[in-house]
């Protein structure tokens, strides 16, 4: 079976020079190593260094030369407006503080169809409106640049840095010389966002 080892960033070669179009939804954009198969029906061996987000237009490096297309396939998503502009962060932190996986486009928020939170947001006075399109959600701020070679966000980094909400500061000084300002914040760095993919996404 041929193996894909390398992502090539958009619009680095021209698309008409691919061997052939791998269309994907986001889940199996977000992936380290697994058996995909292209648009025109051959399978291959998805088998890069570490989990990768693949964009809409990103390649992929077959071992023996050639490259595939990645295209991101349409989902069942839902746009979450509101009628007023400053309601919009209400609603997303209701959203995050659900830990759903959310992208952000201009004046709305794309969220996977879920019918309960459908039903919240309209509860919360936000309009919810199915539609098909790609899904690329936000990643967490840690995953940016990965601390532990992670470099991914499984699609729900949880939205908690681990922070706990509690500095410790304990506010006692004891004057005994030593200020006891404990201030550990728990900030461990690692956002939950272990994407171990069962047998696909780390290998």
């Amino acid at each position: 079976m041929r193996r894909a080892i390398q992502v090539i960033p958009r619009g680095s070669t021209p698309e008409i020079s691919a061997e052939a179009r791998v269309t994907l939804a986001y889940d199996d954009r977000h992936r380290r190593r697994i058996r995909l198969a292209t648009d025109e029906g051959w399978e291959f061996l998805l088998d890069l260094p570490e989990a990768t987000v693949l964009g809409d237009g990103d390649g992929l490096r077959l071992e023996d030369g050639g490259w595939l297309l990645v295209r991101a396939a349409d989902e069942e998503l839902v746009a979450v407006t509101c009628r007023e502009a400053a309601d919009l962060p209400r609603i997303a932190w209701h959203i995050g503080n659900r830990h759903i996986p959310a992208a952000f486009d201009g004046a709305r928020i794309l969220i996977r169809y879920d019918h309960v939170i459908v039903d919240m947001v309209r509860g919360l006075g936000a309009e919810a409106t199915p539609l098909r399109a790609p899904f690329t959600p936000e990643r967490g701020a840690y995953d940016q640049k990965a601390p532990h070679g992670h470099g991914h966000s499984h699609a729900h980094d949880h939205g908690h840095s681990h922070d706990h909400g509690h500095s410790h500061d304990h506010g006692h000084s004891h004057d005994h010389g030593h200020s006891h300002e404990h201030s550990h914040t728990h900030g461990h760095g690692h956002p939950h966002g272990h994407g171990h993919g069962h047998e696909d996404r780390h290998g």
